[in-house]
């Protein structure tokens, strides 16, 4: 039975967040670790170190049958026959008009076994997403020979990131760990798991995906190793240093992945659903990454003024790495060239700051 609109779910990993002294928060349906030590010393731990997330509380959509490849095409910006076996691939999911339904990453898992003969795909979603995005692949899934089915609940998820991370998940497993945007199925902490060469943080590391039953000793291990256990704010503190968006803030429906400087990811001849909508899209404004050139922290929906005209901040904070406040903005056009004066409006109080390149961590070199 699926839980009831008001209880929040607890992911494999809830005791060992508590026994740890994280502080609980609800997220997305979930009771959620937001921090144990610190987000400042929990931030610096992956930066420098490796630092493990529970990330159970994605989703899973799991896509099968002889015309697979060529459903997520129709519904996936990106080209999905591009994914080679045991790859990895960004990609928004739209509606009609283009506005962005969720940001996902999707795996091809080849044909288990050998049989039968046709690919899987394995869809991570965001959690607030996943029960409209799987209705939604459900729906429009009419007329092809596929099947679509909800696998969240037979996966625990742990995102290991940070210089150490490969170092720590290798004296835990029994094979080679995957490169970048690859995938591979491997025995770690003495389960089989699939293993992703992918994160949110800027940092090099992997995704474990595995059964909800091995979490917890697959977890131990990690600690064994001198893992740090991170919570979801200095996740979002790491992901906005290394501009990467987050759903609810930076993309939504009422924003393209045009606007969002997501169009590199967006294969308009594929023609996914959404694909015309945007062909015709001429932004008015533009996602940027800015810093504040003098004191204060930058919120959500902070108004911004430029010269070129209005925007809002959709995602802001203060970096523990670059010691500022930074954030992303949607800015007219005519002001989202790097080095463009702008002022944040922070509590009825003028901010100072500066449109940058991404990512905004590391920086880049003075030239």
């Amino acid at each position: 039975m699926p839980p009831a609109a008001d209880t929040l779910r607890r992911t494999p990993l809830f005791d060992r967040h508590t026994a740890a002294g994280a502080r609980i928060v609800p997220f997305a349906g979930w009771e959620m670790p937001v921090q144990y030590e610190g987000v400042r010393s929990e931030h610096v731990a992956v930066r420098t170190g490796a630092g493990a997330f529970d990330v159970s509380h994605m989703g899973q959509v799991i896509t099968s049958g002889p015309e697979a490849e060529a459903f997520l095409q129709h519904l996936l910006s990106n080209d999905v026959t591009r994914i080679a076996d045991g790859g990895a691939q960004y990609s928004v999911l739209c509606d009609e008009h283009g506005g962005v339904l969720d940001d996902l990453f999707t795996y091809r898992l080849g044909a288990p076994g050998g049989l039968p003969p046709f690919d899987s795909f394995l869809t991570v979603t965001n959690a607030s997403n996943h029960e409209r995005d799987h209705a939604w692949l459900t729906e429009h899934s009419e007329g092809f020979d596929v099947t679509v089915e909800d696998a969240a609940d037979r996966y625990a998820m742990l995102a290991v990131q940070g210089p150490y991370a490969r170092t720590a998940v290798d004296r835990i497993s029994d094979g080679e760990l995957p490169k970048r945007m690859r995938t591979a199925t491997l025995a770690v902490a003495g389960a089989e798991c699939l293993v992703c060469g992918t994160g949110y943080t800027g940092e090099d590391g992997v995704e474990i995906l595995t059964g909800p039953e091995h979490a917890p000793a697959l977890w131990d291990a990690l600690m064994g190793e001198g893992v740090t256990p991170t919570g979801l704010a200095a996740r979002d503190t790491l992901r906005l240093e290394a501009c990467f968006h987050l759903y609810g803030n930076d993309l939504s429906l009422d924003r393209t992945p045009i606007e969002a400087g997501l169009g590199w990811c967006c294969k308009l001849d594929t023609g996914f659903i959404g694909s015309e909508a945007l062909r015709s899209v001429e932004p008015g404004q533009a996602l940027v990454p800015f810093v504040f050139t003098g004191p204060g922290i930058p919120r959500q929906g902070n108004p911004v003024h430029t010269e070129a005209g209005d925007g809002v901040v959709c995602s802001g904070t203060m970096s523990p790495c670059l010691e500022m406040g930074i954030g992303m903005a949607y800015v007219p056009v005519g002001a989202s060239e790097p080095g463009t004066a702008i002022e944040v409006d922070v509590r009825g109080k003028s901010r100072a700051a500066e449109v940058r390149d991404k990512p905004l961590y590391p920086p880049k070199p003075e030239e």
